[in-house]
Order: structure tokens, then sequence, then C-alpha cells
């Protein structure tokens, strides 16, 4: 079974080699991808783990690679570490790794998609999707540099559109598709089976909104307020954009998601 969730013991630190920083309130500083993160250690282990948010690397206790670094890691390259070797394995493991975390990324989509029973008519085509996903991953590297992912996502994107559709039939809200609410005021919203595919979310107050059944698929909550905000039965809806945002403990989350530990307890 694909395991959907970073494994960091099993990984070789792809995401803190592979990935660019860009220095920001984010990241303290830049790092071309490619080039291993100064915090990363010889085992792979981040130095500052604990500090990261005091250190400047808020970005990174954000991200998590949908299990896409022990896949990599582990079965696409056998468990052969990238520090060892011809500097061409390394090249090819820092390429395809990203295309791996995207369809790690659709997995964790297909999968929930398959447990919305309002979704039951597409069933059949989004077990095929799924299928077909799994056993990309399990490419090998010159197939995987080749795979078209963005002609592959998009196909999958059209099926996921089509679950979002029936799961939010009863109770279809708002369509905020896309749409630019980067520090909007919607406190107390009523945005229940609200459709907020891609929507800019960033800094938005949403303190006390009720988000039940919507769809956030792409949704960038960085910084948005979800204080006492009830997202139940919300879907699609990832561990890294929560932990981008803020809450408490009044926040209502679906199941599929954990409430982060930096979140205000009170």
């Amino acid at each position: 079974m694909t395991v959907l969730r970073g494994d960091c013991a099993n990984c070789f630190g792809l995401c803190c080699v592979a990935l660019p920083f860009t220095a920001s309130a984010d990241f303290a500083r830049d790092k071309p991808a490619g080039t291993p993160c100064p915090n990363l250690g010889d085992d792979h282990r981040c130095g500052i783990h604990a500090r990261l948010r005091e250190r400047g690397y808020s970005g990174c206790t954000v991200y998590d690679c949908f299990g896409a670094g022990q896949q990599v890691s582990q079965v696409v390259f056998g468990g052969v570490d990238w520090r060892t070797g011809p500097p061409e394995r390394a090249r090819r493991m820092f390429d395809v790794f990203p295309v791996v975390r995207q369809l790690h990324e659709l997995l964790r989509y297909l999968t929930e998609a398959l447990t919305l029973p309002a979704a039951r008519p597409v069933h059949p085509k989004l077990r095929h999707a799924l299928e077909r996903t799994r056993r990309l991953t399990h490419g090998t590297p010159e197939e995987l540099a080749a795979l078209d992912v963005a002609a592959h996502r998009q196909q999958v994107s059209a099926l996921l559109l089509r679950t979002s559709e029936l799961a939010r039939a009863g109770r279809r809200g708002p369509d905020r598709r896309g749409a630019d609410l980067m520090g909007a005021r919607l406190r107390n919203a009523d945005l229940r089976g609200a459709n907020l595919r891609g929507t800019y979310l960033i800094a938005a107050d949403l303190t006390g909104a009720d988000l039940r059944g919507a769809d956030f698929i792409g949704a960038d909550l960085r910084d948005t307020d979800l204080t006492d905000a009830d997202l139940t039965g919300a879907f699609f809806l990832t561990q890294p954009q929560v932990n981008a945002a803020r809450g408490n403990a009044g926040t209502r989350l679906p199941g599929s998601v954990t409430r982060p530990e930096h979140w205000a307890t009170g």
C-alpha cells in the first residue's frame, strides 16, 4: 500500500536538496535546486528541526511530499543514496523527485475522492485513475523523467472536478474558483459547499466562517485565519494547506487532516 505522508526516516532528505528556496518570510536564505540545505546533516536529518520556525524556516514546517521522498529513495532508486555514486545519478534523482511528488499528490486526492459516497457514479473511473497513477510512480528513473506529468494531471483534474460537483450537489455554495481573496474579510461567512479550487486566500480572515463541505483543492491558505471556523466535511484539504493557515482549538477540521502543533490552543 502506498503511504501518502512523508516518511523522513526512509528518505535521503530529497526535499532539502532537490527543491529551491527563495529568501522570504518562509525561508531564511536562498538555496538553489540540487544544493543541500546547510541545515541538512550527513544522516539526512534536519539539524534545526525543532527550531525551524524560530530560525526563519517556517516554510519547511508546512511542507509535505505526500510520501514521494521515500518512494523515490527506496523504490525508484532502490535505496541508493544520492551522496554515493556518479553525479549523474544524483541529478536524475533530483529531477524525478518533483515528478513523483505531483503524482503522489494526485494519489492523495484520488484516494479521498473514493471515500465520498456522493461521488459513487464516478468511482470506477476514479479507481482506474488511481491505479494508473500508482503504476506511474513505480516507473524507472528514465520513464519518470520523460513523463508528461502536466498532461496526466489535467486528465485527473477533470475527474476530480466532476467528483467535486457530485459531492457539493446537495449544498452548492458560491463558486470562487481561482478568485483573488487575499486579505479578504470573510468573518462568519456562509461558504458551505463553496468551490474554492485554486482560490487565493492568503491572509484572509475566515474567523468563524462556515466552510462545511467546501472544495479546497489547490487553495492557497498561507496565513489564512481559520479561528473558530467550521471545515467539517470539507474535502481535498491537505495537511500542508492546514499547516500554512492559522487556527485554534475551536477550528473544526475534517478527519483527513490533523490540528497543527503551532496553532493557538485557546
